[in-house]
């Protein structure tokens, strides 16, 4: 079990990389290796502790969470974990280079995150984007590794945060606390979201935008930007705070 006595936060950058390396450890899960790693520094996982992680540390750390007593609890298709981190080692090292923060390249710091107060930009709205690297929509809604907050207008589009999601996929209800880290915002973009997921997601006022092929979030922002600027449909105008007269009818959405 994780050590819940643990003090001192993961910090966003330290969350990033264990969300990166698990993503290069899979099928091991986020909360399966910071169950490990909290083992291997008996405390604090901060990117101290990480710039002195060893393979072989985090090896053993891993294989002494799959002992046979937690697999005969836990569901079949988990236990072959143990097999993967036995026998490849090429990701475990690619695991720990991304730890110690060299392979980092998609890190929150990279992004051009832009200061932002309410009111800064007049009529516009908040928008998430499921995402896993850079600016890229690339990630489903109940396992991307962090939310692009974006403010957008008709002719502004400005970065203002960036939310991990480690913490949400360590509680009880993972989608609820999803939802949480995005509830200021109206829009949701995302890949893919399964239905009982979409269902809650517009229960808390959030509109979710599926382009299942992904890309450029600024290129597909854009077009978000000249629907709002020509026709946008009515309740993207309602979002807007147009009125009723003045909303377009039978209008297609764009993509």
């Amino acid at each position: 079990m994780i050590d819940q006595s643990i003090s001192q936060p993961i910090s966003d950058e330290v969350a990033l990389r264990i969300a990166l390396a698990a993503k290069a450890l899979s099928p091991v899960s986020v909360g399966d290796l910071i169950e490990a790693l909290q083992n291997s520094f008996e405390g604090d996982v901060t990117e101290d502790a990480l710039s002195k992680l060893t393979v072989t540390q985090l090896k053993r750390s891993l294989d002494d969470i799959y002992t046979a007593e937690e697999e005969q609890e836990r569901a079949p298709e988990e236990i072959d974990k143990k097999g993967v981190v036995d026998s490849d080692v090429a990701s475990l090292k690619d695991a720990v280079r991304i730890l110690w923060g060299e392979e980092t390249e998609e890190s929150d710091n990279s992004l051009k995150i832009q200061p932002y107060q309410a009111g800064d930009i007049p009529s516009s709205l908040r928008i998430a984007v499921a995402s896993n690297t850079a600016e890229q929509l690339d990630g489903h809604f109940g396992s991307c590794h962090r939310y692009l907050i974006y403010q957008l207008s008709v002719d502004e589009m400005r970065l203002v945060d960036v939310r991990s999601t480690l913490e949400a996929d360590l509680s009880d209800d993972k989608n609820a606390s999803r939802i949480d880290l995005i509830r200021d915002c109206s829009l949701l973009y995302i890949v893919s979201i399964g239905g009982p997921a979409a269902a809650k997601v517009i229960q808390a006022n959030i509109y979710p935008m599926k382009e299942a092929k992904g890309g450029d979030i600024r290129e597909i922002l854009a077009k978000l930007q000249q629907a709002i600027a020509t026709s946008p449909p009515p309740w993207l105008a309602k979002l807007l705070g147009v009125g009723v007269d003045k909303r377009v009818k039978n209008y297609n959405a764009v993509g």
